[in-house]
Order: C-alpha cells, then sequence, then structure tokens
C-alpha cells in the first residue's frame, strides 16, 4: 500500500486499549504489540526518530495496519502473547523453551488414581502443575504413596459392580500399599478425605495434613495401638522431612507470584516463583531473545503474561523490581525490605544463575552466537556507533625515564590477536614525558596502518586518564582520523573511562563483561610493553659490560655468557677459562680489559 493509504489508518484508529498488527507488502504479520491508547502508541512509530536500526527497518516494511480493541489493559496482554505465539512475528520477541510440562492428575472417577503425565485431557479432572521438573513430580508422588493408601489400578469401581463381587484384591493389597476398594474393604469417604489431604499438599499446605496424622497418632497411642501409632508417626517424619527441603519464605506470604529479569544487549531472563503457605512451589527461567532493543519493562510484561499462562497461575498478587502495567485485576508490589524484598532477590539470583549456565552453554556450543552476544554488548555499554571487533590498546612503559617504550596490543572478536601486536622504542621524546610519548606511538601507528593501506580499528583504548587521551587525539588529529575511530581512556585506581571532550567520566559495572575486556586489554598492554623494556634494559647493561670491549663482538658476548651465565662471572673468570671458550687473542683482551681497570 502506499504511504497516505497509512496515514488514512492511522486516523482512523481508536483511542482504545487493544492490539495492533503490522503487515509487509506481501501480507505477512510482522509484528504485534499492544497499547494502552492505540492511536498515540502505533502514531509514535511513524513520528518520532528511532535509535534502534532494526525499529527504522520494521516502519519502513509496513504495509497495512491492523487492529483489535479490547476492554481492558489485561485483555491487550493475554491477546498480544497469543497473537505471538500463534503467528511468531519476526520482529517479536522469541520466548524460548515451549516444551510440554508433566502435571499431577486425580483422575475424575469414584476413588480416583493420582498419577502424572504430559496429557492435560478436559474430562473433570483435576491437573496440579505444571512442574518443571520431572525429578519434582516423582518425588511428590513418592512422598503421597509414602502418606496414603491409593489404588493403582485402572479399574471401573462403580458401586454396583463392587456389591457383585466383580473384583477381588491384588498384590498391591497385600503389600500394604493399598486398603481395597474393590472389594469394599475402603469406603469412598474414607478414600475421599486422603484425596482432599493430598490436594493441599499439592497446593503447598502441609498443615492440615500433619495436624490430622498427630490427632490419628495420638488416639492409636491413648487406644495402646501402638504399631499403627508408629506407623503414623513415621508419616509424620516423612512430611516434615518433605517441608524441611522445601525453602521456607514466610507463613503469611501465600499465593503469590514473583517475577525478576536481567538482561544483556540480546537477551532477557526472567526468573518466576511461585509461593504458596509460605513456601517455594515453583520456580522456572524464561529466555527471551529481543528483536528490537525492547526494554527490561516490556519485556517483564510479556513474560509475566507468558509464564502465568504457562504454569495456570491464579495468584492475585505479584511481587516485581519495577513497576510493570498488567490491568486492574493483579495486584503489583514492588518490595522494598524485609521478607519480600528477600524473596525478589532470590529470584534475582535465581535469574542470574540461570544466565551465567547459559553464557556458558553458548560458549561451548556456539562461540560465533557468544561472541556476536559480548561485541553488541560492548557496542551498548562504550555507546559506539559500531561493534568492536577490532581493539587496540596502548600503554607507556619506563622507569625513571630510562629505556622508554610503548607496547600496543590488539583484540579481534574479543580475544587477543598476538600476531598483530607491537613494540616501539621511544624516538623523538627526551626524559620521562608519558604525554609526548603517547602522542608519538599513536601517530607512528596510524600512519604505518594507512601508509600500508590496512584496517584501521573500530576502538583504540589508552592506559591512562585525560592526559594520555589527549595526546593520543592530538595524534588522531594530524592523520584526520578524528571521529573516524572510537577512542577512549582508562584511569588504573577507579577503572574510569573518559572520552573525549566529555569531563565525566563512564563507570561500568564492576562485573560486566565490557569492563573485564578492557582490563584484560590494559593488563595484556601493560605485560607486554614491562617485557619489552626489560629485555632492552637487560641489552643496555649487556652493552656496557662486554660489548663495549675493543675487538669483542655480539657472537663472542653470546658465547661467553652461554658459558657463564652472567657477565660479573665473566669478568672474574681465569685467563684459560675464557681462552677455551673465545681463543687466545680475544681472551686476552676479555682478561686485559677487566684486570686493567
Amino acid at each position: 500500500m502506499s504511504q497516505p493509504t497509512l496515514e488514512i489508518q492511522l486516523q482512523t484508529l481508536p483511542n482504545q486499549p487493544g492490539v495492533y498488527q503490522y503487515f509487509d507488502a506481501e501480507g505477512t504479520i510482522i509484528y504485534v504489540g499492544k497499547a494502552k491508547n492505540l492511536k498515540k502508541r502505533v502514531s509514535s512509530y511513524f513520528t518520532k526518530t528511532h535509535d534502534n536500526g532494526k525499529t527504522r527497518v520494521l516502519v519502513k516494511k509496513i504495509a497495512t495496519i491492523k487492529h483489535i480493541v479490547v476492554d481492558t489493559e489485561t485483555d491487550a496482554l493475554l491477546l498480544e502473547n497469543n497473537l505471538i505465539k500463534k503467528y511468531k512475528p519476526r520482529y517479536n520477541v522469541m520466548l524460548k523453551d515451549d516444551k510440554s510440562y508433566p502435571w499431577i492428575c486425580i483422575k475424575n472417577e469414584r476413588f480416583p488414581r493420582v498419577f502424572s503425565t504430559r496429557r492435560v485431557i478436559k474430562d473433570g479432572s483435576e491437573y496440579f502443575g505444571p512442574y518443571t521438573s520431572m525429578k519434582t513430580v516423582s518425588t511428590l508422588m513418592d512422598l503421597i504413596k509414602g502418606l496414603y493408601q491409593l489404588r493403582n489400578c485402572n479399574y471401573d469401581l462403580s458401586e454396583e459392580k463392587i456389591k457383585n463381587g466383580k473384583y477381588s484384591v491384588c498384590l498391591e493389597y497385600h503389600l500394604g500399599n493399598c486398603k481395597g476398594p474393590c472389594e469394599g474393604y475402603e469406603t469412598e469417604d474414607e478414600y475421599n478425605e486422603n484425596i482432599l489431604a493430598i490436594k493441599e499438599i499439592l497446593k503447598g499446605n502441609f498443615k492440615d495434613s500433619l495436624t490430622q496424622f498427630k490427632q490419628q497418632m495420638k488416639q492409636y497411642a491413648e487406644e495402646m495401638h501402638f504399631e499403627e501409632a508408629q506407623k503414623i508417626k513415621e508419616k509424620i517424619e516423612v512430611l516434615e522431612n518433605y517441608q524441611s527441603k522445601s525453602t521456607i519464605v514466610n507463613p503469611k506470604i501465600s499465593n503469590v507470584d514473583v517475577f525478576s529479569i536481567v538482561s544483556d544487549e540480546s537477551y532477557g531472563y526472567v526468573n518466576f516463583l511461585q509461593l504458596s503457605y509460605g513456601s517455594i512451589i515453583r520456580s522456572h527461567t524464561l529466555e527471551i531473545k529481543k528483536k528490537l532493543d525492547e526494554s527490561d519493562k516490556e519485556l517483564l510484561e510479556l513474560a509475566i503474561t507468558e509464564i502465568r499462562q504457562r504454569f495456570h497461575s491464579k495468584s492475585k498478587e505479584i511481587y516485581v523490581p519495577f513497576q510493570v502495567d498488567l490491568g486492574e485485576d493483579i495486584k503489583v508490589s514492588v518490595p522494598k525490605l524485609g521478607d519480600k524484598k528477600h524473596i525478589l532477590d532470590l529470584s534475582l539470583r535465581n535469574a542470574k544463575y540461570y544466565r551465567m549456565e547459559q553464557l556458558k552453554q553458548i560458549k561451548i556450543i556456539d562461540p560465533d552466537r557468544h561472541v556476536n552476544r559480548i561485541m553488541a554488548q560492548m557496542k551498548a555499554d562504550l555507546r559506539l556507533k559500531v561493534e568492536p571487533r577490532h581493539i587496540e590498546c596502548f600503554d607507556n612503559s619506563n622507569i625513571q625515564g630510562t629505556n622508554p617504550v610503548a607496547a600496543c596490543v590488539v583484540f579481534k572478536n574479543g580475544k587477543p590477536s598476538k600476531k598483530d601486536y607491537r613494540h616501539f622504542n621511544i624516538k623523538t621524546v627526551e626524559g620521562p614525558n608519558d604525554f609526548a610519548s603517547m602522542e608519538e606511538v599513536v601517530y607512528r601507528r596510524y600512519k604505518r596502518l594507512l601508509d600500508e593501506n590496512q584496517s584501521l580499528p573500530q576502538l583504540i583504548i589508552i592506559d591512562g586518564g585525560k592526559g594520555q587521551l589527549s595526546s593520543a587525539l592530538k595524534a588522531l588529529d594530524d592523520l584526520q582520523l578524528r571521529g573516524k575511530i572510537a577512542i577512549i581512556g582508562i584511569a588504573k585506581r577507579l577503572e574510569e573511562l573518559f572520552y573525549p571532550n566529555d569531563p565525566i567520566p563512564l563507570y561500568l559495572d564492576k562485573k560486566s563483561e565490557t569492563l573485564k575486556i578492557i582490563q584484560q586489554l590494559r593488563n595484556e598492554a601493560h605485560r607486554f610493553g614491562i617485557e619489552h623494556h626489560r629485555n632492552k634494559r637487560s641489552k643496555s647493561a649487556l652493552n656496557t659490560e662486554l660489548e663495549t670491549i675493543p675487538g669483542i663482538g655480539e657472537k663472542t658476548v653470546v658465547e661467553l655468557l652461554k658459558q657463564f651465565k652472567s657477565a660479573k662471572r665473566v669478568a672474574h673468570a681465569k685467563l684459560d677459562e675464557l681462552e677455551l671458550i673465545v681463543g687466545n687473542s680475544r681472551a686476552e683482551k676479555i682478561y686485559n680489559y677487566y684486570h686493567n681497570k
């Protein structure tokens, strides 16, 4: 469609909450979004300049706009989530992990069976879950079987068939795992009392079952039925042991969902904790792939809707790290202290741990994605125009002005490229002048790259503060490279990052990968520079001691040092010892030099 047609569509959008859909020229849905006010939200795409390149491309591709008006923001969230999952538009975030989860089913039948399943059948049965781990399901099923004697056969235990004696008890009855309802040894009311207790346990409420068992144990003891009392005691211990392994938060915090998020340039990780009767009964982390530089708020709103749908949560209150818009049906709390803040911090730790695990796996399984993610993160953290695929770092090295040298180390795709490292001997600067030395080596480095028509880096890092940075900038000015290469200085003491013409330094998170790579560059440049400086001082020391002896060349010096290990030992060597190494003539010259001083 032509642009005027889009303008007409924008003008006719309603000022109501709803969901909008963008289609390209081929009629393919490319984006789905929600809005409190459809007209304002959709119009903003076409009236403001977008920093994100992908958003600019999206806007160029929009040919048709469709919308659906809904009653509330909550309805808009749900509809947006369902449309994204159904159509998977190219420019919407991707919600990873759409697998089927295990449930615990209490079958809709007389004397209900309790079993685990991955299929939910709408036949009136009750399903608890879904659970994020089959191990959790197995543990719960073992707990239930240890506490209650339930049937596991699939007989139709109708009242009529039991009365007619259609069935007889099986091995499970004789093993004590079933009370034999198939022959009428257990009434339906007795059996259903156990089912009610199981439902409470699956909801996270252990209190009622513990109270009931303690009363039974006391009654059996009073009636002198000590064997039965002991069996009940063992069940109490099993239940209390399971309860103690659950993360207890605060018994007053019940029926609450907790959400937190950590993100980088490419992905968001949202952790979900579900609390019931003071215990965490579920934990799950959802990975979200960003498409349009979505904010943490946008990602969290979408993730909360998806997770609550996926796990059938009916909680009326949620805890989150910042305010989100979820409609009027849900109470949103942002805890600042106490037990509520503690459980939110626990959720955040889970999200961070999951992210670290994912990054470790990606680094091994998909190194290209790992590199791409780090480069995108560095671009964002350092406010660069392009990803810093090629970085060069400079460091000066001198001790009290002696043998001044400099080092340039090169990283490509976040890794050292040692074949591109370069040493520099300072040629034009007299005395200890770090600023002038920095200007010299930066000029020499990029003058050579330009002369040889080699590729320039996307980022230069200067090991030093504002003074060294200004000196490096002079060299770039002389080469007319100012503005063509990003350049920053890093001060050693507080890890401050300085930018040209900006008096306020940038401080990165101490744990950020961007800062770690910059520190690695700085440390590598320092090591490389010190190594060269040490070699130069050693060579200088050799020159003064041995090579200054008339008639003694470099090869002779090397031979002597191989044998005597140091110039001092050469000086104290006997004439016949020297003659064995370098011959009579040169031995006399060396011996006379040291003994005539």
